[in-house]
């Protein structure tokens, strides 16, 4: 299994990101969480089969329609304790 933690920076909040990621993330078979961070950026956990997150990265580079993604951090972590990939509160 594959996780990493991602801090995604841009006009990211505000746009539907949380709620896009959910369902692409969903749709890929990731597990995780993602949530809004106070500084305005989004952060998340990612978590599954190599190529599943590879796939969800590329698509978070683009993001949805209204969003207008400048950089990506990435980082190794641990998987998360539970199935699925929920949305969290902002922190």
């Amino acid at each position: 299994m594959n996780a990493k933690r991602l801090v995604i920076a841009g006009r990211v909040q505000g746009v539907g990101y949380r709620d896009w990621m959910v369902q692409s993330a969903t749709a890929l078979g990731v597990s995780g969480w993602v949530r809004n961070r106070r500084d305005g950026t989004i952060e998340a956990l990612v978590a599954g089969d190599t190529a599943a997150v590879e796939e969800l990265l590329r698509a978070c580079r683009r993001g949805p329609r209204a969003a207008l993604v400048s950089s990506i951090e990435e980082d190794l972590a641990d998987p998360p304790d539970a199935p699925g990939f929920v949305r969290l509160p902002t922190v």
